[in-house]
């Protein structure tokens, strides 16, 4: 379900998993003999489990590039690690060219395939962040391939909030209700979505949900001593040197506490004191 700007940014019909190129197949192309089948093919896997199995350990070895051949037959033969790890690696260009549409239909295949009775408990946070993935492409569009769609997005992002408790679906759930996204600004129901995937420890919903109680916005009340004290922990949740992505966490805390009274920042610390001694 999607690296934080403050924003929902993707950090995604279904065509068929994306079959391999007639030269990794074998077949000699323009310039030999046509039609002439190499000796060095893939190598041949009993069955789709085997390849994922593959797939996992050259990719644990360090070798990303090596691995796109085993999961693609393990993706194609149903493993829904596998079409989720491949979704992964073009998203990021991770041993591939990196390719948000096939990004988009390996993600979008897991969801497809979704069967509530028949899912392994063990696959359920594959899924949920496959709907996430999903629901974050639809939200921002992928070029031409596909067109923005918030409400398909929202759809997506509610049944990962809903069914699994997702807090990335939870915050950008939240997101799209402050910003207007596909839906009428609601700060109200924003907070809500951001107070469920707070407690779970989501250091951009704590720092988001910080940020509303201490500025106060239209239907959330100002509590600035609670806010800044989610603002903290936001703070303390990306460490000293924040990644280039969580700086604007960093940012808000920063401001809040420089506007911050002494009886805030006092109570605030209060606050955090009884908040993890109930933990």
């Amino acid at each position: 379900m999607m690296r934080r700007t403050g924003r929902v940014v993707l950090v995604l019909c279904f065509a068929a998993a994306a079959a391999p190129s007639l030269a990794e197949d074998g077949v000699v192309l323009a310039g030999e003999r046509s039609s002439v089948v190499s000796e060095k093919r893939r190598p041949v896997y009993k069955d789709a489990a085997e390849a994922l199995r593959a797939g996992i350990q050259t990719y644990r070895a360090g070798d990303a590039r090596n691995s796109v051949d085993a999961f693609n037959y393990a993706a194609q033969g149903g493993q829904t690690l596998a079409q989720w790890k491949l979704g992964k690696m073009y998203a990021a260009g991770d041993g591939v060219a990196a390719d948000d549409y096939k990004a988009y239909q390996y993600f979008l295949k897991i969801v497809d395939g979704y069967d509530e009775d028949a899912t392994p408990r063990r696959e359920l946070s594959i899924i949920s962040s496959a709907f996430v993935a999903v629901g974050a492409y639809n939200l921002t569009g992928i070029g031409s391939s596909l067109p923005a769609d918030p409400r398909r997005a929202m759809s997506m992002f509610q049944f990962a909030a809903t069914n699994f408790g997702d807090p990335n679906a939870q915050y950008n759930l939240a997101r799209m209700y402050i910003d207007g996204a596909g839906v009428e600004k609601d700060n109200r129901q924003a907070a809500r979505w951001l107070r469920l995937a707070a407690e779970k420890g989501h250091a951009p919903s704590q720092a988001m949900l910080g940020h509303l109680l201490f500025t106060g916005q239209e239907g959330v009340p100002r509590q600035r001593a609670l806010g800044l004290m989610y603002l903290t922990m936001a703070r303390e949740s990306i460490g000293e040197k924040p990644a280039p992505a969580d700086k604007w966490i960093a940012d808000l805390y920063a401001k809040a506490i420089g506007e911050a009274a002494d009886n805030d920042r006092q109570a605030a610390l209060a606050f955090l004191e009884s908040y993890l001694k109930k933990r």
